[in-house]
């Protein structure tokens, strides 16, 4: 699943609580700040639409979030942590 969460509050509590919430929740696998509508994405590893439940309730039981939109990656087609060297050693 892609968690995308918006929040309305963007103060140095909220965050604080937000970071520690999802930072202990092993079904977290990637979160990222994002610029834009949405303000935060998060990858969730879990094994079905019962356990993405129960992830969600004990996320929103932790910290207060304004909008949460879920998303189901019907199939991963491409996912490397091999950086392109050479285009990386090329630009300097």
């Amino acid at each position: 699943f892609f968690v995308l969460i918006r929040t309305s509050q963007h103060d140095a509590e909220w965050l604080a609580r937000f970071l520690e919430a999802v930072r202990a929740r092993p079904e977290v696998m990637e979160a990222h700040r994002l610029a834009g509508d949405i303000d935060y994405i998060l990858k969730v590893r879990v094994a079905n639409a019962r356990a993405y439940d129960a992830f969600y309730r004990a996320l929103i039981k932790e910290v207060s979030i304004f909008n949460v939109t879920s998303t189901l990656s019907m199939e991963e087609i491409k996912n490397t942590t091999a950086l392109p060297l050479e285009t990386v050693s090329g630009m300097g």
